[in-house]
């Protein structure tokens, strides 16, 4: 595992950039993972200023909320399309279908993509419980793909995203840890002082399923892009 500290998100977004630019040089990358939130977006920024071309790449995304339709401006459909999809086209895009409520169709559905798409470099952010994905504290290292029930944390951190937190769906569906673990390379992004626990506990402390971060410590080929925040609990 490598830990890279940055002064800030807009220089993690150009050193995940650079990471990113050169793998695609070596012509082995096919398959991007992708995430949503504001962690990454500074890194979709970098891309969509670039010059790269990933018209012949294809992306599955970790996650979307249940019950929100894709043209809605809070689904991750709509996140992507707006910082992403538009400005750069890839060959296909696969997202979790949040309309669908055969949870067990849809779960299989989206395991088959991902096995079909197996995911050169896979980009996380992570939540202040730790979560990766929408696999909170307890999920199985094992898991695949499946229908989610949020926490009332991530219900609550979620909730400055919608007019009321009401609002905020309380299921997702999410791609598991260990179609997570399957990933060739992971790009890990976390900035701000309330993610400092959630990178110290997943980083240094026990690999253990409370904290779902912690299963990236058994990746053989994880980077951590921190700023000094995020960092400050690292020994």
């Amino acid at each position: 595992m490598k830990i890279i500290t940055v002064k800030n998100e807009a220089e993690g977004g150009k050193v995940a950039f650079d990471i990113i630019k050169n793998e695609m040089m070596t012509g082995n990358v096919k398959t991007f993972g992708l995430a949503t939130g504001s962690t990454p977006e500074t890194l979709y920024q970098e891309i969509v200023a670039s010059d790269l071309d990933f018209t012949e790449m294809n992306s599955v995304n970790l996650d979307e909320y249940v019950g929100l339709v894709s043209d809605n401006d809070q689904s991750y459909h709509y996140f992507m399309k707006k910082h992403l999809f538009e400005a750069k086209p890839f060959k296909t895009n696969y997202l979790p279908d949040g309309t669908v409520t055969d949870a067990k169709k849809e779960c299989e559905r989206y395991d088959r993509v991902i096995a079909e798409n197996p995911i050169d470099i896979q980009i996380l952010g992570i939540g202040e419980n730790a979560h990766i994905g929408f696999n909170e504290p307890g999920s199985s290292f094992e898991g695949t793909t499946s229908k989610v029930k949020l926490t009332e944390s991530t219900i609550a951190a979620n909730s400055r995203n919608f007019a009321k937190k009401e609002d905020v769906p309380t299921h997702a569906y999410s791609m598991g840890i260990k179609s997570i673990m399957q990933s060739k390379k992971i790009i890990l992004l976390a900035y701000g002082t309330k993610k400092a626990e959630a990178i110290f506990n997943s980083l240094q402390g026990p690999v253990t399923e409370n904290v779902p971060g912690s299963a990236l410590q058994n990746h053989s080929d994880v980077i951590v892009i921190v700023d000094e925040a995020a960092a400050k609990l690292l020994k």
